[in-house]
């Protein structure tokens, strides 16, 4: 009687415990997947997604705009309009009001681009039009040389056509995406450097293929880091 009541006792046990680690499967697979968040961050800066599909509407539109093969920018002059690689852009010609701090009288040939009858030329796609205080990165070019040489500490800017991973794959991006969410601003139109004027602006999610060069962006950080030191 008692050898029943034992196995019968340990079988109830057993069933039991089957019970609680069945129920507490079951209530864990019920739970949501996510991602555990890193607090080390593996880059200095954080890319945004925040303008990839800003100019989605103007995709075919840039594919279509005629190019004017003597008049067209390089990467030679996209850099020499910046103090250094990374620096806003200086503004090359006469500011419509001095008073404005730029928003719509900025935004009028620079929101989608397009033709600007007055300079003949195509005007650059800014790749934050939220931002509407031109003028506080922004400044107008008034001498084509420095008043006095300084050290600034020089990064070199990346080069076209010598990061790619594999010899067909696509070309990662060498520099950080902050403030440079929407892509299509400076890789297509003819107001893109013809170096880097991607040949498919249709295909809007660009970095579906093309990917960040975390060690470049870590190299950046660093020297961010070592001038707020000094």
């Amino acid at each position: 009687m008692r050898k029943r009541l034992g196995i019968i006792s340990l079988f109830v046990i057993l069933f039991i415990a089957f019970i609680i680690v069945w129920n507490y499967s079951y209530q864990t697979g019920l739970e949501e997947a996510y991602v555990p968040i890193d607090k080390k961050e593996s880059t200095y800066i954080i890319p945004s997604e925040k303008g990839v599909f800003k100019r989605f509407d103007n995709t075919i539109d840039y594919a279509n705009m005629p190019v004017d093969e003597n008049h067209q920018r390089t990467l030679k002059t996209y850099y020499n309009n910046r103090a250094y690689h990374g620096a806003p852009p200086s503004i090359p010609h006469p500011v419509k009001n001095d008073l404005t701090v730029g928003e719509n009288t900025c935004l009028q040939c620079h929101q989608n681009g397009g033709f600007t009858e007055k300079y003949s030329a195509y005007a650059p796609v800014t790749p934050h039009p939220e931002l509407v205080n031109c003028r506080q990165c922004h400044v107008e070019q008034k001498t084509n040389s420095l008043f006095k040489g300084f050290k600034f500490s020089k990064v070199n800017a990346p080069k076209v056509g010598v990061n790619n991973a594999l010899v067909s794959s696509p070309p990662i991006i060498p520099h950080q995406i902050q403030l440079h969410e929407s892509c299509l601003s400076c890789h297509a139109g003819p107001s893109a450097p013809k170096e880097i004027r991607v040949t498919h602006p249709e295909r809007i999610n660009c970095r579906q293929c093309h990917v960040l060069n975390n060690k470049e962006i870590k190299d950046i950080g660093v020297f961010i880091k070592e001038i707020k030191n000094e």
